[in-house]
């Protein structure tokens, strides 16, 4: 489902949930009111009747209220044809045959019980309201007044049940509830309407809000695929609209602006190391071509010719492996865990001393532990010795030391011309004085590269006493060494 859809099926919702809960409240609200207007109209109509002091009505179900005495509310007892009459428990009228006519109505249908169980309705007509076991409870203990409705032949009535105690006897009135139901019912039709139409409209204002808040993104997505399919063409998405709109296409534009600068690297990588390439390449070719006719020389320079081969192999092999170390980058899936610099040191200090024979180191190393890729840190480290140690003079001290997680390589050798200071850590970059030494001038750039690739640096400078130093950091380090699993429990 699509975004615009969803909008406007949550506008809709959002309408028939509230719709579903204030119209079943407003409904019962009303219906209680309605109710409740029926069981005052029925406490005014028994009013007359009940000659005794007020009494406090109530009911399972029902609400409390007082009943006044005698004429209290204004009623006047009528008289004449189909007037109520008073009808005693001692009298020995019994009821007579009436008519059958629809209960109640504005005047209400009366009855009385008495405690022996005998009813009588008004004007000696056939009882016909219910008597219920509770009906006949309240006639035995005149007290206990209440409501309850009951469903006569096709009329729903209300039913008043209350204790008349001067003629020891209960009295039922029932006022049918015709109009209110019918009342109800159409009020139950015109809230399904209501939340019918309201789901209709609330989808379609939904639809239209959902396809006006959505424009902005249609146009920024249109934007992104003219810019993604002419990435050869730099172009920058507008940042106009709404502050969400303006944010999201400034992000997109600092993706822009890596991802070029990302394309750009790679091609001068790739441009870099092709010219770099030549050199190596150009000289084995030439060795080899000489090589195959290599039994017209003398044996020495047959075995010289070897040796230089096999060199240039290796230096084409050390600079192929450069590239690739450069053009890797931070991987996304490169394995980190947490690894002793010391120890990474030390190693990369041996190896140097076993190569480099004419140079003294002197070290002074504080346990650091650091998180990153031990592949990227060896090589890193063994870079900024090798390079201190190429530039030593013979009988020179390399000084390395590491504390507060930064490494420091010191040499006594020429140190840097301060031309050269701010390009040491480009890529192929080499000094006038090193292009006559082997290298690719890729070795520092890859220091740089593993340094920053979690959140440290690499800086480079000149002794004020002659030299040049290197300093390395490879991001956050803590001093000392990691716990050992269970050293120290308990």
């Amino acid at each position: 489902m699509s975004l615009q859809r969803r909008i406007a099926a949550a506008a809709a919702f959002g309408v028939a949930a509230v719709c579903l809960i204030f119209a079943p409240v407003g409904y019962l609200s009303t219906r209680a009111k309605l109710y409740q207007e029926v069981k005052l109209e029925l406490a005014d109509l028994a009013a007359p009747s009940l000659q005794a002091h007020p009494l406090r009505l109530g009911g399972s179900g029902h609400s409390q209220i007082d009943v006044p005495r005698s004429g209290a509310s204004g009623a006047v007892l009528p008289t004449g044809e189909g007037d109520q009459e008073t009808v005693g428990c001692g009298s020995q009228t019994e009821p007579g045959g009436g008519g059958e006519q629809a209960l109640g109505g504005p005047a209400g249908y009366f009855q009385s019980v008495c405690p022996d169980g005998r009813v009588f309705a008004q004007n000696g007509k056939r009882p016909r309201l219910p008597v219920t076991p509770r009906v006949r409870a309240v006639a035995r203990r005149l007290t206990g007044a209440y409501y309850f409705t009951a469903r006569i032949g096709r009329t729903h009535e209300e039913i008043y049940v209350a204790p008349d105690r001067p003629d020891r006897k209960a009295i039922e009135v029932a006022m049918p509830l015709t109009t209110i139901d019918d009342a109800l019912r159409a009020l139950l039709v015109t809230y399904g309407l209501l939340l019918g139409v309201g789901m209709v409209l609330a989808g379609g204002v939904g639809a239209l809000v959902a396809r006006s808040a959505l424009a902005p993104i249609r146009r920024f997505t249109s934007q992104t695929e003219q810019v993604t399919s002419a990435l050869d063409r730099p172009r920058r998405i507008e940042e106009v609209g709404a502050i969400e709109i303006r944010r999201l296409a400034a992000s997109f534009n600092q993706t822009l602006a890596a991802l070029e600068r990302s394309v750009e690297a790679q091609r001068h990588l790739i441009a870099d190391a092709s010219h770099e390439l030549r050199t190596p390449i150009a000289a084995l070719r030439s060795n080899i071509q000489i090589f195959l006719e290599a039994d017209r020389l003398p044996p020495g320079e047959q075995a010289e010719l070897r040796d230089a081969i096999v060199a240039e192999l290796d230096d084409l092999t050390q600079l192929v492996a450069d590239v690739l170390e450069l053009a890797r980058g931070a991987a996304p899936n490169e394995a980190v865990e947490e690894l002793e610099l010391d120890a990474i040191i030390s190693e990369a200090m041996q190896r140097a001393t076993r190569r480099f024979q004419a140079v003294t180191f002197a070290s002074e190393l504080e346990p650091t532990v650091i998180s990153n890729s031990p592949d990227r840190v060896t090589r890193a480290v063994t870079n900024v010795i090798d390079n201190a140690s190429k530039w030593s003079p013979p009988g020179a001290t390399v000084e390395i030391t590491l504390a507060d997680g930064v490494l420091t390589v010191r040499d006594h050798g020429p140190g840097f011309r301060s031309e050269d200071l701010a390009h040491v850590f480009e890529r192929f970059y080499r000094s006038a004085e090193a292009r006559r030494m082997p290298g690719s001038g890729l070795g520092l750039a890859i220091v740089k590269q593993a340094a920053e690739a979690h959140g440290g640096y690499a800086t480079a400078e000149n002794a004020p006493d002659g030299g040049a130093i290197v300093r390395v950091s490879f991001g956050s380090a803590r001093v000392g060494r990691p716990a050992m699993p269970g050293v120290g429990a308990g």
